[in-house]
């Protein structure tokens, strides 16, 4: 089983969190007009990295903050982990 160390809580067993997605990708700015290519982009057009990737967890059974961890993605081992403010 995986343990993730959530910044605010310590270390805890996978199953208290979700996966929120690439920690990389940037939501359109809000305000201006978005065509639905460039918004079906966003939503459905991600990459698939194999290594070392930035990624966003949500705590859901504990402290419910956000994070980033940086993860293997084939091997699963979890390099660092960080708040939403801090630098990976």
């Amino acid at each position: 089983m995986l343990e993730i160390k959530c910044p605010h809580c310590g270390l805890r067993s996978q199953n208290e969190f979700s996966y929120g997605g690439d920690s990389n990708t940037k939501r359109p700015e809000l305000g201006k007009e978005v065509s639905d290519k460039d918004w079906d982009n966003f939503i459905y057009l991600r990459d698939n990295p194999r290594g070392k990737h930035s990624e966003l967890w949500h705590h859901v059974a504990g402290c419910r903050q956000w994070f980033k961890v940086l993860r293997d993605t084939s091997t699963h081992e979890i390099f660092k982990t960080a708040k939403l403010t801090e630098e990976l």
